[in-house]
């Protein structure tokens, strides 16, 4: 009988190198499980591909650099709105300036501004009167020339007059009025027909929301303005990595100088991307901008280890555990470590490694393969 022989490609003939070499070291002295190490020759483990580099010191044992979007801390972020319905005549800001404590950003036109005017007017009118009627049934009363009933009823108007003023005058601060400006109202009888809507503490504007000739209601956005004494940078980490971050951990921007902390580390996982968001307070010194991305690193609180950086290609998972394997005497030990952080091409990891160690990078598989069979030896 002849033998045909068999084409392989150069992929096929790679996999049956590695299973004959496996098949190889069954031969070879064997650790056991507990020990977690892989016995090679130099020779072997080049056979193998195996390729080693040394770990390096992560820096400052803070994480690898993550994106990060600046934002307006939301209680820093308000809304005026219009205290009246009318119309936009004009805007004394644009969106970027710096504004004081009663700056004017706004000027409406409105007719329901001049009805609470004369309202006003009318029940200041009729305190006064209330009250002159009061005096005069106080008087009589006491006189004995108007019954009891007559004095009760002059004080329930005066008390109601004094109510609907109260009320009246309510409604004009509420729609811009200040003290000054009621009292100049009260003894001139001027009305106007616009209103000035003031910033009512130093902020920034951050967005113009109406424009002139606009007619608006009562209620409706106008400006939105936002202090900006201190900023937050809003983080995406991966959920395997976020056991090394804590709330008040260091967190450093790339190229600015003022460091901020951790606020928030989110209860919830985003299942679109498997990442928790991670939130930063950083103070502003006028180089930080919403909106604006950057790269932050974020300090180890809970390591009491050193951090170390290595190929994202070493690691070893195994559920929710993660090891690298160290090179020995005799071959390579796996290790257990704590990934600290991780992206696309290197992972930080604290555990029983030193930069005097050299860890494996490629040939992991082959490594996993012989452990495997070495344990199901046993």
């Amino acid at each position: 009988m002849r033998l045909r022989p068999v084409n392989l490609s150069l992929r096929s003939w790679q996999s049956l190198a590695r299973a004959v070499l496996t098949l190889a070291f069954v031969g070879l002295p064997a650790a056991s499980m507990a020990d977690e190490e892989v016995k090679l020759s130099p020779a072997q483990a080049q056979t193998l591909g195996v390729r080693v580099v040394h770990p390096v010191s992560s820096r400052t044992d803070q994480t690898l650099p993550y994106p990060a979007q600046i934002v307006i801390p939301t209680p820093q972020l308000w809304v005026v709105s219009a205290p009246v319905a009318g119309m936009v005549a004009s805007l004394s800001v644009a969106r970027g300036d710096r504004v004081d404590s009663g700056r004017p950003l706004v000027t409406l036109e409105s007719p329901s501004f001049v009805s609470l005017q004369r309202d006003y007017l009318h029940a200041f009118a009729q305190d006064v009167l209330a009250a002159q009627q009061l005096k005069r049934n106080t008087d009589l009363f006491e006189g004995k020339a108007v019954p009891q009933r007559v004095l009760e009823t002059s004080q329930a108007e005066a008390r109601q007059a004094s109510i609907a003023l109260a009320e009246r005058r309510q409604m004009l601060r509420l729609s811009g009025f200040s003290d000054d400006a009621i009292a100049r109202l009260t003894s001139e009888t001027a009305i106007t027909a616009t209103v000035s809507v003031a910033a009512p503490q130093q902020a920034t504007v951050v967005e113009i929301v109406v424009s002139p000739g606009q007619r608006v209601e009562q209620a409706a956005p106008l400006v939105k303005l936002a202090r900006l004494s201190a900023l937050w940078a809003e983080i995406a980490i991966p959920a395997s990595s976020i056991r090394a971050i804590r709330p008040g951990a260091k967190v450093e921007i790339d190229g600015y100088a003022t460091p901020g902390h951790v606020v928030l580390v989110s209860e919830t996982t985003d299942a679109a991307s498997q990442t928790i968001l991670v939130r930063a307070e950083v103070p502003n010194t006028g180089e930080l901008r919403p909106g604006q991305t950057a790269a932050v690193r974020i300090s180890f609180l809970s390591s009491g280890e050193s951090a170390w950086e290595i190929p994202y290609a070493a690691l070893v998972r195994r559920g929710d555990n993660a090891s690298v394997f160290v090179a020995t005497e005799s071959g390579f030990r796996l290790v257990p470590t704590t990934l600290l952080a991780e992206d696309q091409d290197h992972v930080v990891v604290a555990g029983g490694i030193t930069d005097k160690d050299e860890v494996a990078v490629s040939g992991i598989s082959a490594l996993r393969g012989i452990l495997l069979r070495l344990g199901a030896s046993e």
